[in-house]
């Protein structure tokens, strides 16, 4: 039996430890590593400090799925959608600009979610491994110990070296149940500020706004 590793436990990662389990059946086993204590990734959720079912996102704030990606990727927005992993962003977003045709969706237990779902089908555990898929951020790939330089040619190498990531800052606010949080949106974009970029109300985005509210702040570093 063929033993795959995946790196990474963020989208990209579930979704492919799934796609594989999917395709080859009980002919594969399939271990996923992450170095955080959750999943998610990128797509992650945080639970409010006085253990209620309040959380935020502080990552990836909701999916948008174009024209050519809801077309290309149809099965999986079917397969989430029917599973209640995504709903459709009904809340107001002030500021908002989307190409035509373009579907946003929301995810009722946070971004994390989406990862957790598609990594229900894995399970076992092994140390030797046939293949290896690192979906982690590319700095992290580059700065892994061992053979992994003998693999990449010198276009690989100069390839990766070229990905430039931008920086995020996310700070999450709980407030108690019933505190009014007096704005008519749910999601605001705010361009031209130096510092902050994006606010949103998380429980008013998911279409909860009666239960814990939760203000979300995801700051820029200044530019």
């Amino acid at each position: 039996m063929s033993r795959v590793l995946i790196v990474g436990a963020g989208v990209t990662g579930s979704l492919c430890a799934c796609l594989l389990r999917r395709e080859m059946k009980n002919n594969v086993q399939i271990v996923v590593w992450d170095k955080s204590k959750g999943t998610g990734g990128r797509m992650s959720t945080t639970r409010g400090p006085d253990g209620t079912t309040s959380s935020a996102d502080l990552g990836a704030q909701y999916v948008s799925a174009t024209q050519y990606y809801a077309r290309s990727h149809r099965s999986i927005y079917e397969e989430l959608l029917a599973h209640r992993v995504l709903e459709p962003l009904e809340a107001p977003v002030e500021g908002l600009r989307d190409a035509e045709g373009t579907k946003n969706y929301v995810t009722p237990a946070g971004m994390s979610s989406i990862a957790k779902h598609f990594l229900k089908e894995m399970g076992g555990e092994r140390e030797d491994f046939d293949a290896v898929v690192l979906t982690m951020p590319v700095p992290q790939i580059l700065q892994l110990q061992g053979d992994l330089s003998d693999l990449l040619d010198a276009e690989q190498r100069q390839q990766l070296e070229a990905v430039r990531y931008s920086s995020r800052y996310a700070l999450a606010l709980f407030y108690p149940p019933a505190t009014a949080i007096p704005v008519p949106w749910a999601v605001r974009y705010v361009p031209g500020h130096p510092c902050i970029c994006y606010v949103a109300v998380d429980d008013r985005k998911r279409g909860r706004a009666n239960q814990h509210q939760v203000s979300q702040v995801e700051v820029l570093p200044g530019q």
